[in-house]
Protein backbone atom coordinates (compact mmCIF):
# COMPACT_ATOMS: atom_id res chain seq x y z
CA UNK A 1 0.00 0.00 0.00
CA UNK A 2 1.43 3.24 -0.77
CA UNK A 3 1.87 6.69 1.64
CA UNK A 4 -1.31 8.39 0.31
CA UNK A 5 -3.81 5.24 1.28
CA UNK A 6 -2.27 4.66 4.47
CA UNK A 7 -6.00 4.38 6.92
CA UNK A 8 -6.32 6.73 9.49
CA UNK A 9 -7.35 6.03 13.08
CA UNK A 10 -11.13 5.40 11.73
CA UNK A 11 -9.64 2.48 9.42
CA UNK A 12 -10.45 4.66 6.37
CA UNK A 13 -7.36 5.68 3.53
CA UNK A 14 -7.44 9.50 3.88
CA UNK A 15 -8.26 9.86 0.26
CA UNK A 16 -11.80 8.56 0.84
CA UNK A 17 -12.47 11.15 2.89
CA UNK A 18 -13.32 13.20 0.29
CA UNK A 19 -15.88 10.93 -0.88
CA UNK A 20 -19.54 10.00 0.30
CA UNK A 21 -20.46 6.28 0.77
CA UNK A 22 -23.61 4.56 0.67
CA UNK A 23 -23.78 2.36 4.24
CA UNK A 24 -25.55 -0.14 2.87
CA UNK A 25 -22.14 -0.88 0.68
CA UNK A 26 -20.51 -2.42 3.75
CA UNK A 27 -23.66 -4.12 4.43
CA UNK A 28 -21.66 -7.81 2.86
CA UNK A 29 -20.66 -11.04 4.54
CA UNK A 30 -17.76 -10.67 7.07
CA UNK A 31 -15.86 -13.03 4.49
CA UNK A 32 -16.22 -10.79 1.92
CA UNK A 33 -15.41 -7.33 3.63
CA UNK A 34 -12.27 -9.33 5.20
CA UNK A 35 -11.42 -10.51 1.59
CA UNK A 36 -11.65 -6.50 0.57
CA UNK A 37 -9.80 -5.15 3.30
CA UNK A 38 -6.88 -7.76 3.38
CA UNK A 39 -6.49 -6.85 -0.57
CA UNK A 40 -7.27 -2.75 -0.58
CA UNK A 41 -6.43 -1.87 3.16
CA UNK A 42 -10.35 -0.98 3.65
CA UNK A 43 -13.89 -1.47 2.38
CA UNK A 44 -14.73 2.18 1.86
CA UNK A 45 -14.87 1.24 -1.76
CA UNK A 46 -16.50 3.19 -4.72
CA UNK A 47 -17.21 0.92 -6.35
CA UNK A 48 -17.22 -2.29 -4.06
CA UNK A 49 -15.29 -5.15 -5.62
CA UNK A 50 -16.61 -8.74 -5.95
CA UNK A 51 -15.35 -11.55 -3.57
CA UNK A 52 -13.11 -12.45 -6.43
CA UNK A 53 -9.43 -12.42 -7.37
CA UNK A 54 -10.53 -12.30 -11.20
CA UNK A 55 -12.58 -8.99 -10.60
CA UNK A 56 -10.29 -6.40 -12.31
CA UNK A 57 -10.99 -4.12 -9.00
CA UNK A 58 -9.14 -6.55 -7.08
CA UNK A 59 -6.01 -7.30 -9.21
CA UNK A 60 -2.54 -6.62 -7.95
CA UNK A 61 -1.15 -3.12 -8.39
CA UNK A 62 1.57 -3.89 -11.18
CA UNK A 63 -1.77 -5.95 -13.27
CA UNK A 64 -3.65 -3.03 -13.24
CA UNK A 65 -0.67 -0.95 -14.63
CA UNK A 66 0.45 -2.95 -17.10
CA UNK A 67 -2.96 -3.13 -18.86
CA UNK A 68 -3.25 0.61 -18.38
CA UNK A 69 -0.17 0.16 -20.11
CA UNK A 70 -1.29 -1.92 -23.22
CA UNK A 71 -4.91 0.09 -23.38
CA UNK A 72 -3.43 3.58 -23.37
CA UNK A 73 -0.15 2.82 -25.68
CA UNK A 74 -3.27 1.38 -28.38
CA UNK A 75 -4.98 4.61 -27.72
CA UNK A 76 -2.18 6.49 -28.47
CA UNK A 77 -1.44 4.18 -31.52
CA UNK A 78 -4.70 5.43 -33.04
CA UNK A 79 -3.95 8.92 -33.09
CA UNK A 80 -0.19 8.62 -33.83
CA UNK A 81 -1.19 6.46 -36.77
CA UNK A 82 -3.96 9.46 -37.81
CA UNK A 83 -1.29 12.17 -37.43
CA UNK A 84 1.64 9.80 -38.69
CA UNK A 85 1.74 11.84 -42.48
CA UNK A 86 1.17 15.29 -41.48
CA UNK A 87 5.07 16.14 -41.80
CA UNK A 88 5.04 14.82 -45.42
CA UNK A 89 1.83 16.14 -46.77
CA UNK A 90 4.27 18.02 -49.72
CA UNK A 91 6.35 14.49 -50.02
CA UNK A 92 2.98 13.14 -50.71
CA UNK A 93 1.55 15.26 -53.49
CA UNK A 94 4.48 15.54 -55.35
CA UNK A 95 4.46 11.29 -55.04
CA UNK A 96 0.94 10.84 -56.01
CA UNK A 97 0.63 13.96 -58.41
CA UNK A 98 -1.82 15.74 -56.22
CA UNK A 99 -2.00 19.34 -54.46
CA UNK A 100 -0.95 19.80 -50.98
CA UNK A 101 -4.02 20.55 -50.13
CA UNK A 102 -5.60 17.25 -51.34
CA UNK A 103 -2.82 15.10 -49.62
CA UNK A 104 -4.09 16.83 -45.86
CA UNK A 105 -7.14 15.04 -46.49
CA UNK A 106 -5.77 11.74 -46.00
CA UNK A 107 -5.22 12.77 -42.34
CA UNK A 108 -9.12 14.22 -42.50
CA UNK A 109 -10.46 10.81 -43.49
CA UNK A 110 -8.79 8.89 -40.97
CA UNK A 111 -10.40 11.69 -38.36
CA UNK A 112 -13.83 10.53 -39.39
CA UNK A 113 -13.22 6.94 -39.46
CA UNK A 114 -11.96 6.98 -35.75
CA UNK A 115 -15.15 9.06 -34.99
CA UNK A 116 -17.69 6.83 -36.25
CA UNK A 117 -15.82 3.32 -35.99
CA UNK A 118 -16.84 2.70 -32.03
CA UNK A 119 -20.09 2.85 -32.92
CA UNK A 120 -19.47 -1.08 -34.51
CA UNK A 121 -16.58 -1.61 -31.98
CA UNK A 122 -18.42 -0.95 -28.60
CA UNK A 123 -20.69 -3.47 -28.78
CA UNK A 124 -18.61 -6.19 -30.07
CA UNK A 125 -16.41 -5.38 -27.40
CA UNK A 126 -19.20 -5.71 -24.90
CA UNK A 127 -20.18 -8.64 -25.29
CA UNK A 128 -16.60 -10.80 -26.52
CA UNK A 129 -14.62 -8.94 -24.02
CA UNK A 130 -12.03 -5.91 -24.82
CA UNK A 131 -9.23 -8.66 -25.64
CA UNK A 132 -10.19 -10.08 -28.38
CA UNK A 133 -11.33 -7.17 -30.18
CA UNK A 134 -8.33 -4.92 -28.91
CA UNK A 135 -5.89 -8.50 -30.92
CA UNK A 136 -8.36 -8.42 -34.13
CA UNK A 137 -7.64 -4.38 -34.02
CA UNK A 138 -3.91 -5.17 -34.07
CA UNK A 139 -4.28 -7.83 -37.02
CA UNK A 140 -6.44 -5.89 -39.23
CA UNK A 141 -4.24 -2.73 -38.78
CA UNK A 142 -1.03 -4.51 -39.15
CA UNK A 143 -1.89 -5.59 -42.68
CA UNK A 144 -3.90 -2.09 -43.50
CA UNK A 145 -0.42 -0.34 -43.03
CA UNK A 146 1.39 -2.63 -45.24
CA UNK A 147 -1.86 -1.28 -48.00
CA UNK A 148 -0.51 1.67 -47.21
CA UNK A 149 3.47 1.60 -48.10
CA UNK A 150 2.36 -0.19 -51.16
CA UNK A 151 -0.24 1.87 -52.54
CA UNK A 152 0.16 2.77 -56.09
CA UNK A 153 -2.23 5.75 -56.16
CA UNK A 154 -3.92 8.28 -53.66
CA UNK A 155 -7.23 6.67 -54.31
CA UNK A 156 -5.77 3.43 -52.63
CA UNK A 157 -3.94 4.80 -50.07
CA UNK A 158 -7.00 6.64 -49.30
CA UNK A 159 -8.76 3.47 -48.69
CA UNK A 160 -5.92 1.92 -46.93
CA UNK A 161 -6.11 4.66 -44.94
CA UNK A 162 -9.69 3.78 -44.23
CA UNK A 163 -9.73 0.48 -43.14
CA UNK A 164 -7.07 0.81 -40.71
CA UNK A 165 -8.22 3.68 -38.73
CA UNK A 166 -11.54 1.80 -38.34
CA UNK A 167 -9.28 -0.93 -37.47
CA UNK A 168 -7.07 0.62 -35.06
CA UNK A 169 -10.10 2.62 -33.35
CA UNK A 170 -11.46 0.72 -30.58
CA UNK A 171 -8.69 1.70 -27.68
CA UNK A 172 -9.19 5.20 -28.41
CA UNK A 173 -12.74 5.22 -27.50
CA UNK A 174 -13.57 2.23 -25.21
CA UNK A 175 -10.70 2.80 -23.83
CA UNK A 176 -12.49 5.13 -20.51
CA UNK A 177 -14.57 2.27 -20.13
CA UNK A 178 -11.58 -0.39 -19.95
CA UNK A 179 -10.01 2.23 -17.50
CA UNK A 180 -13.34 2.61 -14.91
CA UNK A 181 -13.46 -1.18 -14.79
CA UNK A 182 -9.91 -1.32 -13.08
CA UNK A 183 -9.81 1.65 -10.64
CA UNK A 184 -11.70 2.93 -8.31
CA UNK A 185 -13.50 6.44 -8.36
CA UNK A 186 -10.90 8.44 -6.02
CA UNK A 187 -8.23 7.30 -8.86
CA UNK A 188 -10.26 7.52 -12.12
CA UNK A 189 -9.35 11.35 -12.55
CA UNK A 190 -5.25 10.34 -12.49
CA UNK A 191 -5.74 7.29 -14.50
CA UNK A 192 -8.55 8.20 -17.40
CA UNK A 193 -5.63 10.87 -17.25
CA UNK A 194 -3.09 8.77 -18.95
CA UNK A 195 -5.48 7.30 -20.94
CA UNK A 196 -6.52 10.98 -22.56
CA UNK A 197 -3.12 12.01 -22.83
CA UNK A 198 -1.91 8.95 -24.59
CA UNK A 199 -4.81 9.83 -27.07
CA UNK A 200 -3.71 13.41 -27.38
CA UNK A 201 -0.22 12.85 -27.55
CA UNK A 202 -0.68 10.51 -30.71
CA UNK A 203 -0.98 13.95 -32.65
CA UNK A 204 1.96 16.12 -32.06
CA UNK A 205 4.91 13.00 -31.70
CA UNK A 206 3.42 11.51 -35.16
CA UNK A 207 4.69 14.28 -37.05
CA UNK A 208 7.53 15.15 -34.34
CA UNK A 209 8.76 11.50 -35.15
CA UNK A 210 8.09 10.86 -38.84
CA UNK A 211 9.48 14.21 -39.89
CA UNK A 212 12.67 12.37 -39.68
CA UNK A 213 11.65 9.71 -41.42
CA UNK A 214 10.38 11.26 -43.94
CA UNK A 215 13.59 13.11 -45.06
CA UNK A 216 15.78 10.15 -44.35
CA UNK A 217 14.39 7.14 -45.93
CA UNK A 218 11.11 8.63 -47.74
CA UNK A 219 7.69 8.73 -46.57
CA UNK A 220 6.67 5.53 -47.42
CA UNK A 221 8.48 4.23 -44.52
CA UNK A 222 6.01 6.02 -42.08
CA UNK A 223 3.45 3.64 -42.98
CA UNK A 224 6.20 0.12 -42.69
CA UNK A 225 7.39 1.79 -39.15
CA UNK A 226 3.21 1.98 -38.09
CA UNK A 227 3.19 -1.74 -39.34
CA UNK A 228 5.95 -2.90 -37.36
CA UNK A 229 4.83 -1.27 -34.26
CA UNK A 230 1.41 -3.06 -34.49
CA UNK A 231 3.26 -6.24 -35.25
CA UNK A 232 5.33 -6.09 -31.55
CA UNK A 233 1.96 -4.56 -29.86
CA UNK A 234 0.18 -8.02 -31.07
CA UNK A 235 2.47 -10.66 -29.50
CA UNK A 236 3.39 -8.65 -26.27
CA UNK A 237 -1.05 -8.26 -25.70
CA UNK A 238 -1.57 -11.94 -26.47
CA UNK A 239 0.89 -12.70 -23.75
CA UNK A 240 0.17 -10.17 -21.40
CA UNK A 241 -2.80 -8.83 -21.77
CA UNK A 242 -6.22 -9.52 -19.85
CA UNK A 243 -9.62 -9.18 -20.36
CA UNK A 244 -11.07 -6.09 -17.93
CA UNK A 245 -14.81 -7.34 -19.20
CA UNK A 246 -16.42 -8.52 -15.92
CA UNK A 247 -19.92 -8.69 -15.37
CA UNK A 248 -20.37 -7.69 -11.53
CA UNK A 249 -22.74 -10.37 -9.47
CA UNK A 250 -22.39 -13.15 -12.07
CA UNK A 251 -20.09 -16.01 -12.51
CA UNK A 252 -16.67 -15.44 -14.35
CA UNK A 253 -15.11 -18.49 -14.82
CA UNK A 254 -11.73 -18.44 -16.17
CA UNK A 255 -9.46 -21.65 -16.89
CA UNK A 256 -6.80 -23.11 -15.01
CA UNK A 257 -3.11 -22.45 -15.89
CA UNK A 258 -1.69 -19.73 -17.76
CA UNK A 259 -1.28 -20.82 -21.47
CA UNK A 260 -4.66 -21.59 -21.20
CA UNK A 261 -5.83 -18.53 -20.10
CA UNK A 262 -3.88 -16.83 -23.73
CA UNK A 263 -6.81 -18.94 -25.86
CA UNK A 264 -9.96 -18.61 -23.59
CA UNK A 265 -11.96 -15.97 -25.67
CA UNK A 266 -15.62 -16.46 -24.93
CA UNK A 267 -19.07 -14.59 -25.31
CA UNK A 268 -19.56 -12.62 -21.60
CA UNK A 269 -22.49 -10.92 -21.84
CA UNK A 270 -25.31 -13.46 -23.29
CA UNK A 271 -27.27 -10.39 -24.30
CA UNK A 272 -28.12 -10.81 -27.79
CA UNK A 273 -26.85 -7.72 -29.87
CA UNK A 274 -29.40 -5.16 -31.33
CA UNK A 275 -29.65 -2.38 -33.61
CA UNK A 276 -30.30 -0.91 -30.27
CA UNK A 277 -26.52 -1.77 -29.57
CA UNK A 278 -24.90 0.06 -31.58
CA UNK A 279 -26.89 3.61 -31.85
CA UNK A 280 -26.55 3.40 -28.38
CA UNK A 281 -24.47 5.87 -27.53
CA UNK A 282 -25.58 8.19 -29.35
CA UNK A 283 -28.55 8.61 -26.64
CA UNK A 284 -26.32 10.93 -24.61
CA UNK A 285 -26.67 13.96 -26.74
CA UNK A 286 -29.37 14.24 -24.86
CA UNK A 287 -27.73 14.16 -21.56
CA UNK A 288 -26.76 17.34 -20.68
CA UNK A 289 -24.36 16.13 -18.37
CA UNK A 290 -22.30 13.98 -21.05
CA UNK A 291 -23.35 16.35 -24.01
CA UNK A 292 -22.36 19.98 -22.79
CA UNK A 293 -18.96 18.37 -21.74
CA UNK A 294 -18.44 17.08 -25.05
CA UNK A 295 -19.41 19.82 -27.10
CA UNK A 296 -16.72 22.15 -24.55
CA UNK A 297 -13.98 19.65 -24.57
CA UNK A 298 -14.41 19.37 -28.41
CA UNK A 299 -14.37 23.28 -29.26
CA UNK A 300 -11.30 23.47 -27.24
CA UNK A 301 -9.67 20.37 -28.74
CA UNK A 302 -10.57 21.09 -32.59
CA UNK A 303 -9.39 25.14 -31.95
CA UNK A 304 -6.03 24.88 -29.75
CA UNK A 305 -4.93 21.19 -30.89
CA UNK A 306 -5.81 20.10 -34.49
CA UNK A 307 -5.73 23.80 -35.46
CA UNK A 308 -2.17 24.24 -35.00
CA UNK A 309 -1.00 20.47 -35.77
CA UNK A 310 -2.67 21.17 -38.91
CA UNK A 311 -1.90 24.11 -39.93
CA UNK A 312 1.70 24.05 -38.91
CA UNK A 313 2.70 21.27 -41.87
CA UNK A 314 1.41 23.98 -44.23
CA UNK A 315 2.00 27.54 -42.78
CA UNK A 316 5.49 26.83 -41.94
CA UNK A 317 6.47 25.27 -45.39
CA UNK A 318 4.81 28.13 -47.34
CA UNK A 319 6.46 30.96 -45.02
CA UNK A 320 9.25 29.75 -43.97
CA UNK A 321 10.33 27.12 -46.25
CA UNK A 322 10.61 24.42 -43.78
CA UNK A 323 11.38 20.97 -44.53
CA UNK A 324 9.27 17.70 -42.93
CA UNK A 325 11.86 17.50 -40.62
CA UNK A 326 11.40 20.80 -39.24
CA UNK A 327 8.21 21.04 -39.27
CA UNK A 328 8.08 18.01 -37.27
CA UNK A 329 10.08 19.28 -34.62
CA UNK A 330 7.80 21.81 -33.90
CA UNK A 331 5.70 19.69 -31.77
CA UNK A 332 8.32 19.52 -29.37
CA UNK A 333 6.21 22.47 -27.80
CA UNK A 334 2.93 20.18 -28.21
CA UNK A 335 4.34 17.34 -26.18
CA UNK A 336 5.68 19.54 -23.26
CA UNK A 337 2.76 21.25 -23.24
CA UNK A 338 0.33 18.38 -23.16
CA UNK A 339 2.39 16.76 -20.17
CA UNK A 340 2.55 19.96 -18.08
CA UNK A 341 -1.34 20.01 -18.64
CA UNK A 342 -1.94 16.71 -17.90
CA UNK A 343 -0.49 17.10 -14.49
CA UNK A 344 -2.65 19.84 -13.31
CA UNK A 345 -6.33 17.86 -15.17
CA UNK A 346 -5.61 14.16 -13.71
CA UNK A 347 -3.29 14.66 -10.65
CA UNK A 348 -4.40 18.41 -9.26
CA UNK A 349 -7.74 17.05 -10.34
CA UNK A 350 -7.97 14.47 -8.05
CA UNK A 351 -6.11 16.29 -5.12
CA UNK A 352 -8.31 19.42 -5.39
CA UNK A 353 -11.30 17.17 -5.07
CA UNK A 354 -10.03 15.33 -1.96
CA UNK A 355 -8.67 18.63 -0.46
CA UNK A 356 -11.66 20.27 -0.95
CA UNK A 357 -13.72 17.46 0.55
CA UNK A 358 -16.11 17.02 -2.35
CA UNK A 359 -18.67 15.37 -3.60
CA UNK A 360 -20.48 16.37 -6.27
CA UNK A 361 -18.76 16.06 -9.50
CA UNK A 362 -19.22 19.78 -10.35
CA UNK A 363 -16.76 20.86 -8.16
CA UNK A 364 -13.95 19.16 -10.96
CA UNK A 365 -15.10 21.34 -13.34
CA UNK A 366 -13.67 24.55 -11.68
CA UNK A 367 -10.45 23.73 -12.71
CA UNK A 368 -11.38 23.47 -15.96
CA UNK A 369 -10.99 27.15 -16.76
CA UNK A 370 -7.58 27.32 -16.04
CA UNK A 371 -7.17 24.92 -19.21
CA UNK A 372 -10.10 27.65 -21.55
CA UNK A 373 -7.47 30.53 -20.42
CA UNK A 374 -4.49 28.38 -21.46
CA UNK A 375 -6.11 27.76 -24.89
CA UNK A 376 -7.54 30.81 -25.58
CA UNK A 377 -3.86 32.72 -24.72
CA UNK A 378 -1.61 30.33 -26.52
CA UNK A 379 -3.70 30.11 -29.77
CA UNK A 380 -3.67 33.97 -29.80
CA UNK A 381 0.11 33.92 -29.10
CA UNK A 382 0.85 31.30 -31.69
CA UNK A 383 -1.59 33.37 -34.62
CA UNK A 384 -0.54 36.87 -33.74
CA UNK A 385 3.45 35.85 -33.40
CA UNK A 386 2.98 33.92 -36.66
CA UNK A 387 1.58 36.73 -38.58
CA UNK A 388 4.15 39.24 -36.86
CA UNK A 389 7.40 36.45 -38.32
CA UNK A 390 6.70 37.71 -41.70
CA UNK A 391 9.10 35.49 -43.37
CA UNK A 392 11.55 34.90 -40.52
CA UNK A 393 11.38 32.04 -38.28
CA UNK A 394 11.06 32.70 -34.60
CA UNK A 395 10.46 30.92 -31.67
CA UNK A 396 7.47 32.52 -30.61
CA UNK A 397 4.61 30.95 -32.74
CA UNK A 398 5.31 27.58 -31.43
CA UNK A 399 5.72 28.40 -27.89
CA UNK A 400 1.99 29.37 -28.40
CA UNK A 401 1.15 26.25 -29.13
CA UNK A 402 2.50 24.53 -26.40
CA UNK A 403 0.37 26.65 -24.00
CA UNK A 404 -2.12 26.05 -26.07
CA UNK A 405 -1.80 22.36 -25.77
CA UNK A 406 -1.58 22.54 -22.04
CA UNK A 407 -4.70 24.42 -21.88
CA UNK A 408 -6.34 21.84 -24.39
CA UNK A 409 -4.74 18.68 -21.95
CA UNK A 410 -6.30 20.42 -18.71
CA UNK A 411 -9.92 20.70 -19.97
CA UNK A 412 -9.62 16.89 -21.60
CA UNK A 413 -9.47 15.28 -18.73
CA UNK A 414 -11.36 17.23 -16.90
CA UNK A 415 -14.70 17.22 -18.64
CA UNK A 416 -14.28 13.56 -19.38
CA UNK A 417 -13.78 12.69 -16.11
CA UNK A 418 -16.72 15.34 -15.31
CA UNK A 419 -18.89 12.65 -17.94
CA UNK A 420 -17.58 9.65 -16.25
CA UNK A 421 -17.95 10.80 -12.76
CA UNK A 422 -21.57 11.20 -13.71
CA UNK A 423 -22.98 8.07 -15.01
CA UNK A 424 -19.27 5.91 -14.24
CA UNK A 425 -21.21 2.52 -15.45
CA UNK A 426 -21.95 3.78 -18.89
CA UNK A 427 -17.97 4.86 -19.12
CA UNK A 428 -17.70 2.79 -22.31
CA UNK A 429 -20.61 4.40 -24.40
CA UNK A 430 -19.37 7.70 -23.08
CA UNK A 431 -15.97 7.33 -24.60
CA UNK A 432 -17.40 6.06 -27.39
CA UNK A 433 -19.64 9.39 -27.97
CA UNK A 434 -17.38 11.49 -26.95
CA UNK A 435 -14.98 10.36 -29.25
CA UNK A 436 -17.42 10.51 -32.05
CA UNK A 437 -18.45 14.31 -31.19
CA UNK A 438 -14.49 14.99 -30.99
CA UNK A 439 -13.45 13.20 -34.28
CA UNK A 440 -16.76 14.52 -36.56
CA UNK A 441 -15.63 18.25 -35.41
CA UNK A 442 -11.97 17.46 -36.23
CA UNK A 443 -12.69 16.03 -39.67
CA UNK A 444 -14.83 19.14 -40.40
CA UNK A 445 -12.03 21.44 -39.07
CA UNK A 446 -9.16 21.07 -41.69
CA UNK A 447 -12.09 22.02 -44.49
CA UNK A 448 -12.47 25.40 -42.92
CA UNK A 449 -9.16 26.19 -41.16
CA UNK A 450 -7.40 27.08 -44.03
CA UNK A 451 -10.17 29.84 -45.83
CA UNK A 452 -10.99 31.21 -42.16
CA UNK A 453 -6.82 32.04 -42.13
CA UNK A 454 -6.85 33.09 -45.50
CA UNK A 455 -9.84 35.56 -46.12
CA UNK A 456 -9.81 36.78 -42.62
CA UNK A 457 -6.27 36.88 -40.99
CA UNK A 458 -4.27 35.55 -38.59
CA UNK A 459 -4.44 38.29 -36.16
CA UNK A 460 -8.06 38.51 -36.72
CA UNK A 461 -8.73 34.74 -36.61
CA UNK A 462 -7.70 35.06 -33.01
CA UNK A 463 -11.07 36.60 -32.37
CA UNK A 464 -13.11 34.41 -33.92
CA UNK A 465 -11.17 31.43 -31.77
CA UNK A 466 -11.65 33.33 -29.00
CA UNK A 467 -15.36 34.11 -29.26
CA UNK A 468 -16.13 30.45 -30.39
CA UNK A 469 -14.20 29.15 -26.66
CA UNK A 470 -16.38 31.76 -24.86
CA UNK A 471 -19.59 30.59 -26.34
CA UNK A 472 -19.31 27.14 -26.93
CA UNK A 473 -17.41 25.88 -23.67
CA UNK A 474 -16.84 28.36 -21.20
CA UNK A 475 -20.47 29.33 -20.97
CA UNK A 476 -21.82 26.11 -21.32
CA UNK A 477 -19.51 24.78 -18.60
CA UNK A 478 -20.77 27.57 -16.24
CA UNK A 479 -24.56 26.72 -16.96
CA UNK A 480 -23.34 23.12 -15.83
CA UNK A 481 -21.85 24.07 -12.68
CA UNK A 482 -25.72 25.22 -12.05
CA UNK A 483 -27.75 22.79 -13.59
CA UNK A 484 -24.94 20.01 -13.45
CA UNK A 485 -26.55 18.68 -9.99
CA UNK A 486 -30.92 18.74 -11.10
CA UNK A 487 -29.84 17.74 -14.62
CA UNK A 488 -28.48 14.46 -12.92
CA UNK A 489 -31.24 13.67 -10.87
CA UNK A 490 -33.68 13.88 -13.82
CA UNK A 491 -31.68 11.85 -15.71
CA UNK A 492 -31.23 9.37 -12.55
CA UNK A 493 -27.50 8.97 -13.28
CA UNK A 494 -26.19 11.05 -9.89
CA UNK A 495 -24.17 8.20 -8.31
Amino acid sequence: MSTSETPNEKGVPEHFESESYDESQTSIPEAHRQYIIARHGTDQLDPLPDFNDEDPYNWPRPKKWLNLLFIAFHAFVATFSAASIQSAFEDIAVDLNVSIQTASYLVSLTIAVLGVAPLFWGPLASRFGRRPILLVSLIVSLAANVGCAKSPSYSTMAVSRAIQSFAISPAAAIGSGMVQEMFFKHQRARYLGIWTVCVTLGIPVAPFVFGFVALRVGYRWIYWTLAITNAVQLPLYFLFGSETRYIRGQENPMPKGYLRSLVHFRRIDSTPITLWDFIHPLRFATFPCVAIPAVAYVMVFNLAAVLPTIETPQLYVEQFHFNAEQVGLQNAAIIIGTLLGEHVGGFCSDRWMKQKRATAPEFRLWLSYFGYALSIAGLAVFLVQLERAGNTFNITPTVGTGVASAGNQIVTTILITYSVDCHHQEAASIGVFITLVRQLWGFIGPFWFPPLLANVGLIASTGVATALIVGGSILPTVLLQWKGKDWRKHHNIEE
